[in-house]
């Protein structure tokens, strides 16, 4: 806001009083006839931003407006700082070597280096909200601000005021214009987890923003663009949210763009232990125990559990028994575990779709083949002994270590 100190009718005072109601973080320049630096001084006090004397230089009024546009893009960044700070606190480097999981993080860089909205999909824990930043990071928005927002934990009359803003007088209580977070995300990304929950009222504003990237404001009329990536991600299948009805197809199609799929913790097993030991190592730090560890019988624990609840039970778990565990050598009965979460699930390991008898098929193959696995580890690859320990002849053991054709 540029304002002379003296005007027709009022005065630059009254300007400084309603832009600050309009929006605390407003910059207001003054201007003022030589020698009135007094009331310059008071006019900063009152809450403008810079001042100048008339008549004004050019050079110097485009000095002041660059300096007060610096000014609010510090404050701006420094809103989403401390909240990046909060979310960050903890989070996990990304680890993972399982083929599955590599193939994941492909899929992550791939996207990066396009524009495309990228809907993340997996279980609660398995850390979308990390692969998102880490998107974030890869892509050429990377200069931006990461924006992120669970669409979840909000509830829905707050949900759109906190995604768009709203401008003064709105509602009761909104004594001033709010910046939301879309907004907020301009050349960066906006991430909307938990993007499942979303309530169908907010689903066609959500579309909006999706596909033309422009709303307004709460109580507004101004029509906002702006340039930001989105990211999406569920743990819910919005497939079947979508033939039930309860989620927009326009909406999802617009979001799928780019899919991933993160897989969860127990179909990567081979991660748990540099999972659990990176972590442990972060604690050992925190806590001040140098040469915690966990023992053979804690690791094996660690990968023969399920964790249903992915990475984020894996941590919470590791956090808790560098906590309780007496020695630097964590032990079993440190990590509390479930004893009813003790294995994969059968759906983990068999595909249950289709009729019993494809079930039954499948599984009856893939028995077979881990028992002849069994046997002929057990005969260190002799085939005479396995077929025999197998109850079958040598010939048809060969038929069945053939690989099957493609």
């Amino acid at each position: 806001m540029l304002t002379d100190l003296r005007l027709p009718a009022g005065s630059g005072f009254d300007v400084i009083d309603a832009a600050r109601e309009a929006d605390a973080d407003a910059a207001v320049i003054v201007m003022t006839a030589f020698g009135g630096v007094e009331e310059a001084v008071r006019a900063m006090k009152a809450g403008a931003t810079d001042f100048l004397t008339k008549p004004v230089d050019t050079e110097h009024l485009m000095l002041l407006v660059g300096r007060a546009i610096e000014r609010r893009r510090l404050l701006t960044e420094n809103v989403l700082l401390r909240e990046d700070a909060q979310r960050r606190f903890g989070l996990p480097r990304v680890l993972g070597d399982a083929p599955e999981f590599q193939e994941c993080l492909k899929a992550v860089q791939r996207a990066a280096g396009t524009d495309a909205n990228v809907l993340l999909t997996g279980e609660s824990g398995t850390g979308k909200e990390l692969l998102a930043r880490t998107l974030h990071q890869l892509s050429a928005r990377a200069r931006g601000s990461f924006v992120a927002i669970n669409c979840a934990a909000i509830p829905e009359q707050l949900l759109e005021n906190e995604l768009f803003g709203h401008e003064k007088g709105a509602y009761t209580g909104a004594g001033a214009r709010k910046v939301g977070k879309a907004e907020l995300a301009h050349q960066g990304t906006l991430f909307l987890d938990e993007i499942g929950e979303l309530a169908p009222a907010l689903q066609g504003k959500i579309l909006r923003l999706v596909q033309e990237r422009e709303f307004e404001r709460v109580g507004g009329l101004q029509t906002l663009s702006v340039d930001l990536r989105l990211v999406a991600a569920t743990n819910k299948d919005l497939r079947a949210a979508v033939a039930n009805k309860e989620f927009r197809e326009d909406l999802f199609f617009r979001l799928s763009v780019f899919p991933v799929e993160i897989p969860p913790l127990r179909r990567r097993r081979g991660d748990i232990l540099k999972l659990a030991e990176d972590h442990l190592d972060r604690q050992a730090r925190e806590l001040g125990r140098k040469g915690l560890r966990f023992s053979e019988a804690t690791r094996k624990a660690l990968v023969d559990h399920a964790w249903p609840g992915n990475v984020r039970e894996l941590h919470n778990c590791v956090e808790r028994a560098a906590i309780l565990s007496k020695g630097l050598e964590i032990q079993p009965a440190d990590l509390r575990l479930d004893p009813a979460q003790g294995g994969p699930r059968i759906a983990d390991v068999i595909d249950l779709s289709g009729t019993l008898a494809d079930v039954t098929r499948r599984a009856t193959s893939l028995a077979e083949s881990e028992a002849v696995r069994l046997a002929m580890a057990e005969a260190a690859g002799d085939r005479v002994i396995a077929s025999a320990r197998l109850g079958l002849s040598p010939q048809a053991l060969a038929r069945r270590l053939k690989p099957d054709p493609d």
